[in-house]
């Protein structure tokens, strides 16, 4: 568990960080600021959102609001704690160089590899969404033409500089910010009763229909585990912060401003939604909450503009765990955690992880399309929990990283953890909680003992490499 020597200093800049790197060809820093600023504020608005939070709708009613309140707060500190050690020491491989610092080499391996897979996985799940979209707008077509699309698009984006995933991730940003704040606004004015057309509908869908909590303590839970799974993506930011001009200035700023991007967008759209409709009305699941509440204000073609904004979603998070994916699998690499060959760095990109990141996803689409029920049906349950496995290993990367960095360099703590360690504490009981209340659901405990399953292999085969590597010094 003890960290070895070559891991347990401090040190600043990604190319210690990321040790082993070419530092005659180091990643560039072609992020400009108000690239991070976007991805930071795109990154908390996904497909989940506008899509999947009807579910969460449906089973905890009116009381979503504090689901997505409580599991706001815990993504809050989790980022705060990430924030602190991205800040102290930028990093490509973000969390998984915070790790092998702090706990070992062996649980930067773990976390690392297991990032990978789920945003691989993503990314798949990502391309057969949108590409059922466009089968939807061009009857036509074949799904598998739109996927081979989208996963060459982005695949050439990402291989050809940084500056370009930057660029679309900003304009898909801005959409998907554009699209979220109209609907706050037209929310806002209808439930104080001054948008044309409609009446205030105070308190009665807060309070009707089975009460605030209509499902009880149960249809809480479910809402709550809805709502965690809707956060994951924010952690890509300080994988990227580390291409930027100024990587502790932009991971500062980033997740100093986490705390109002979480409360506007997620917790303002549920009180919207569950203000203006019955929370039991059927059209938040089979169509969506947004596409609802717009249907309610009698918004023209609602349905079709939430079908571009979620096609806008879907195509940014694919976008972003390309990078995601290729810059973690990179930094693995680069600290002798992957096949060497892939290390190898072009024009301040490293193409050869970008692409066998890009492949990974595009064969567990094949697998969705061969084997759906097998196969990638195990993928799916294998990153199910896999969120809350890394948030974990944060919490306890940061409690030990925070005591060594105030003893050995205080001054690079530009971003500090609150009430340290006491909501540190707080944050990693929280996660621990979510992770023991997966076991209620059958989905869910399935999910969980695959993510556990695939924990445990990587634990031991990390384990195994640092025993190794300590033999042959």
């Amino acid at each position: 568990m003890n960290p070895t020597p070559a891991s347990s200093a401090p040190q600043s800049g990604t190319e210690a960080s990321d040790a082993g790197a070419d530092a005659s060809r180091p990643l560039s820093h072609g992020l400009k600021q108000r690239h991070l600023s976007m991805i930071a504020l795109g990154g908390v608005i996904g497909a989940g959102l506008f899509v999947g939070s009807g579910a969460g709708i449906a089973a905890a009613g009116p009381s979503i609001i504090l689901a997505y309140a409580l599991s706001g707060l815990l993504v809050m500190l989790v980022m705060r704690m990430l924030g602190e050690m991205s800040a102290a020491n930028p990093a490509s491989g973000s969390f998984s160089v915070h790790a092998e610092r702090s706990i070992g080499p062996w649980a930067g391996f773990t976390v690392g590899w297991m990032f990978w897979v789920l945003l691989c996985v993503g990314i798949a799940a990502e391309a057969i969404g949108a590409a059922g979209i466009m089968v939807h707008w061009f009857p036509g077509t074949d799904s598998w033409m739109w996927v081979a699309l989208f996963m060459a698009m982005f695949c050439g984006t990402n291989l050809a500089a940084v500056s370009n995933f930057g660029e679309f991730e900003f304009w898909f940003a801005a959409l998907k910010i554009a699209a979220i704040s109209i609907f706050l606004i037209l929310g806002v004015l209808a439930i104080i009763g001054v948008l044309p057309g409609t009446d205030a509908p105070g308190g009665s869908n807060l309070t009707g229909e089975g009460g605030f909590m209509p499902n009880g303590a149960n249809g809480l839970v479910v809402g709550l585990l809805a709502s965690v799974f809707a956060y994951g993506g924010l952690e890509t930011v300080t994988i990227a912060a580390a291409e930027s001009e100024n990587p502790v200035k932009s991971v500062a700023g980033a997740v100093r401003t986490a705390m109002w991007r979480i409360a506007l967008f997620y917790v303002g759209s549920m009180i919207v939604v569950v203000t203006l409709i019955p929370w039991n009305d059927k059209s938040v699941v089979k169509d969506g909450p947004y596409v609802a509440v717009l249907d309610h204000l009698d918004i023209p073609a609602a349905g079709d503009i939430m079908n571009v904004i979620v096609l806008v979603a879907l195509l940014s998070a694919m976008n972003a765990n390309i990078y995601g994916a290729s810059r973690m699998s990179y930094s693995l690499v680069v600290r002798g955690e992957g096949p060497a060959v892939l290390g190898r760095v072009s024009g301040g990109v490293p193409r050869l992880t970008v692409l066998a990141s890009s492949f990974f996803g595009f064969v567990a689409v094949l697998l969705s399309y061969w084997w759906p029920d097998t196969i990638f049906k195990w993928l799916l349950n294998m990153v199910g929990a896999a969120v809350l496995v890394v948030w974990g290993f944060i919490a306890v990367s940061q409690l030990v990283m925070r005591r060594r960095l105030q003893r050995e360099a205080p001054e690079k703590l530009v971003v500090k953890m609150w009430l340290f360690p006491y909501l540190t504490y707080v944050a990693l009981a929280a996660t621990i909680a979510v992770l023991l209340l997966m076991l209620r659901e059958d989905d869910t405990s399935t999910q969980l003992y695959f993510t556990l399953g695939m924990t445990a292999v990587l634990a031991v085969i990390g384990y195994a490499r640092q025993k190794a590597m300590s033999v042959r010094h």
